[in-house]
């Protein structure tokens, strides 16, 4: 029985990250400014892959430590990639 609630748990975890990818996706295709597409993207992609490793980490915690590794791993490069991007688009000015 707690077999088939971890793997709901898990799958719902992998189904919600991947909406979020898409979520994110979609203002791509907007008339908006090029950072708020940058914000939205970066954004939705950290935490939809962040909640995949969640729920691959429930599917199979024997590999805990890679899993937990990548999720630190995508909190922070993601966030600093994101930030370096918005700084080269600007070309270093601060408003």
């Amino acid at each position: 029985m707690i077999e088939v609630v971890i793997d709901v748990l898990s799958y719902g975890c992998i189904g919600m990250g991947l909406i979020f990818w898409f979520w994110g996706t979609l203002p791509l295709l907007g008339h908006r400014s090029v950072l708020f597409k940058l914000h939205t993207l970066s954004v939705s992609d950290t935490l939809g892959s962040m909640i995949i490793m969640v729920g691959l980490l429930l599917k199979i915690p024997r590999e805990w430590p890679l899993l937990v590794l990548a999720l630190i791993s995508l909190a922070i490069w993601n966030t600093m990639l994101g930030y370096v991007l918005a700084y080269c688009s600007t070309g270093g000015r601060r408003d």
